[in-house]
């Protein structure tokens, strides 16, 4: 069975659901799912401007928050970000900044990797934020794995080949959700034959 490690960060929620919908489409395949959300590092004066994010910080205050252990301890990692300017947002950046020990020692090659993402609008970098998170994978050694054009679902859900992403005006659609279990299913199938 494939340990897998979903990281992700959400301002007010929308990838906290497909950070969800991932871990059920992976433990669904066979695999010991870790779901972390990344902390917060904005300050309280800007949260407290949206009441959604300050109303999503208050509800997870307690959910596990990512650590490098979770890196070390996954044979696939799924990271969740928020696009921010077409690139990942502060938060996840901070976290990945801190994998230099585990990349030195050589123990985040050779592990599955792949990504989700949301944007206010459909046009809002989405397929940028992935592939430049995926330059991160590259450094790492990382096998990525993409949901591709691989099942019809993806075409339902926009047709991001790069991985789910959503138009975030509100909750992700039964599209999207569905996106992101197809996601976590792939990840845990190709972990499992990484894995031998």
């Amino acid at each position: 069975m494939p340990n897998v490690a979903i990281i992700y960060y959400s301002s007010t929620g929308t990838n906290h659901a497909m950070a969800n919908a991932v871990g059920e489409g992976a433990s669904a395949a066979g695999a010991e799912v870790r779901l972390r959300l990344v902390a917060e590092t904005a300050p309280d004066a800007a949260i407290d401007r949206n009441p959604a994010w300050r109303a999503f910080v208050d509800k997870t205050k307690n959910e596990p928050k990512a650590s490098l252990e979770d890196l070390d301890w996954a044979d696939a990692v799924v990271i969740g970000t928020p696009t921010r300017f077409g690139n990942v947002s502060a938060q996840v950046k901070s976290f990945i900044d801190t994998a230099g020990g585990l990349w030195f020692q050589g123990k985040l090659a050779n592990k599955v990797y792949a990504g989700f993402t949301s944007a206010q609008n459909v046009n809002g970098g989405q397929e940028s934020t992935l592939l430049a998170l995926y330059n991160t994978f590259y450094h790492w050694g990382g096998v990525i794995v993409t949901p591709g054009y691989t099942d019809p679902l993806v075409f339902a859900s926009g047709g991001n080949p790069y991985g789910p992403s959503v138009t975030a005006n509100g909750a992700p659609t039964e599209h999207d959700i569905a996106h992101a279990k197809y996601l976590g299913k792939r990840v845990a199938e190709m972990a499992k034959k990484i894995r031998g």
